[in-house]
């Protein structure tokens, strides 16, 4: 009995012993974790530096000499699928320069794209020094971008965000699949420029 009521005693304290102590995060995750963080980030600014460095003269994308009526629908297919190949990051850029384009043209909706970022940056700010709580639930960053862009949404209807972004597309294609028709890559030009300068230089 005494060997029970013993072991009752220390079972007891041991139960009612708080447990302190910090969760150690192993090295090798921590460094997985901001390995991650790095390429993620590396990634985008890798990805625009190749966009800038892509980029083709624009004296040479506007050659008012290369733009033909193609012969046929093939050769049609082909000029697009060569010209967006040669200048994807011209294209891109054209897109941007809609975009731009239409944000300046419509000022309603720049000032709410200016409201919904700084938003975003108010809430990360504020989420730095204190977590939302609502109810006793504790509302991640994640969760926060999305309530406020789905409270945004209306908002954005209303000023016709929708009907500018179809805008934005719609003259983007026209533009770029116009361009990508009509551009020839073809060396018939220099030939015959070739051709013409025998002819003067023989004349």
């Amino acid at each position: 009995m005494a060997e029970s009521d013993q072991s009752s005693k220390s079972g007891e304290s041991f139960e009612d012993t708080p447990v302190e102590g910090n969760i150690e995060i192993p090295e090798v995750v921590q460094n997985s974790l901001k390995m991650s963080v790095s390429l993620s980030s590396g990634g985008v600014r890798d990805w625009i530096n190749r966009r800038r460095e892509g980029v083709r003269s624009w004296s040479e994308f506007l050659n008012s000499s290369r733009f033909k009526k193609p012969t046929s629908v093939a050769s049609a297919s082909t000029r697009v699928v060569k010209n967006i190949e040669h200048f994807q990051s011209n294209y891109i850029f054209v897109f941007i320069g809609l975009l731009l384009y239409c944000l300046l043209t419509s000022p309603l909706l720049l000032i709410a794209l200016a409201a919904l970022f700084g938003a975003f940056y108010f809430v990360s700010i504020k989420n730095a020094g204190q977590k939302l709580k609502i109810a006793g639930y504790e509302l991640t960053l994640f969760q926060q971008y999305l309530a406020i862009g789905g409270c945004s949404l209306p908002v954005f209807f209303l000023i016709g965000a929708g009907s500018a972004f179809f805008w934005v597309i719609g003259a983007s294609f026209v533009a770029i699949m116009l361009h990508a028709v009509m551009y020839d890559q073809s060396d018939n030009l220099d030939d015959e420029a070739e051709i013409v300068m025998e002819e003067v230089t023989w004349g």
